[in-house]
């Protein structure tokens, strides 16, 4: 099986989509066969194998080693992270972005999620407990990782609080903290870099040959990145994100297309892309998902 990306399709009035507002964020979401295994003509028949029906060839799934080699299962996890930060925070005012670091090359996940859970803890006390955090782990090239975290003040407050401050709750290294306003997609600003790699002298040894560069503005400035560079330093069976619970997944509603434009009036898709799911043995079209993104700050 193989997935073939291109410029997306034309959806018509009549059909069926699914849509997620979240805040100024709106997707639309159309699959050309709606079946409930997701492929047409295929069914699953037990976590290792599936069967081609029209044929009876039972084959079987191709398992990964490590995370890193499953491209499409971290890929729905950063989906489901930008889903999370676009449904719960807008960067208001009462909302901050922390980035925990160490002063150490600190390699041991276990001991990232028991530092972040005293440190929340030590948040709340000091800070008021009206409070939510989405928190996602990331990798460093040299096996240490860090924390970004995301925190709402339910009280809608203006937050101001000195790093100074946050690093002694911390005690670990030192905190970055950085404003959000100005920034129109913050699920997209942020939970893009999780599988990139900033290309510096550090990470250019392990730049391979093909890989894809892209270029990003960061603060006024052009960056390279190599797209993908980081998803080889996700340990399998890791959990990326944790969540409290004020913090919400979106809602999915079915309706035909003609319907979105009561949702996004004027605007129009600022992103689109149709996937086409290939048996590549025989070369026959299982599926086709075509994505829209609306943000109706642009109208």
């Amino acid at each position: 099986m193989k997935f073939e990306k291109s410029t997306g399709s034309r959806i018509l009035s009549y059909e069926n989509v699914a849509v997620k507002k979240m805040n100024h964020i709106v997707e639309v979401k159309h699959v050309l066969y709606n079946t409930s295994g997701g492929l047409k003509g295929i069914k699953k028949l037990n976590q290792d194998s599936y069967m081609i029906l029209d044929t009876g060839e039972v084959k079987d799934y191709v398992k990964t080693e490590n995370r890193g080699q499953s491209v499409a299962c971290l890929k729905d996890t950063f989906r489901k992270i930008r889903d999370l930060i676009n449904n719960n925070f807008v960067g208001g005012q009462n909302e901050i972005h922390l980035t925990l670091t160490y002063a150490e090359n600190m390699k041991d996940t276990r001991r990232l999620l028991d530092d972040f859970k005293k440190f929340w803890q030590k948040y709340k006390r000091k800070y008021g407990p009206d409070v939510d955090y989405l928190s996602v782990v990331e990798p460093q090239c040299r096996g240490a990782w860090h924390c970004h975290v995301l925190i709402r003040h339910n009280d809608g407050k203006k937050v101001y609080i000195p790093s100074k401050q946050l690093e002694q709750l911390w005690g670990h290294g030192f905190i970055k903290v950085k404003a959000l306003n100005g920034v129109d997609n913050i699920g997209a600003y942020l939970s893009a870099y999780l599988g990139d790699v900033e290309l510096t002298q550090e990470t250019l040894p392990d730049y391979k040959k093909g890989q894809e560069i892209k270029t990003v503005q960061v603060d006024g400035v052009d960056k390279h990145f190599i797209k993908g560079g980081r998803l080889h330093l996700y340990p399998p069976g890791m959990n990326l994100y944790r969540h409290s619970s004020g913090i919400v997944y979106p809602e999915i509603h079915k309706m035909q297309y003609q319907g979105i434009k009561e949702i996004v009036g004027t605007a129009t898709p600022n992103y689109s892309c149709t996937i086409n799911i290939i048996d590549d043995e025989v070369g026959r079209l299982l599926n086709s998902v075509t994505y829209e993104q609306y943000n109706t700050k642009f109208k």
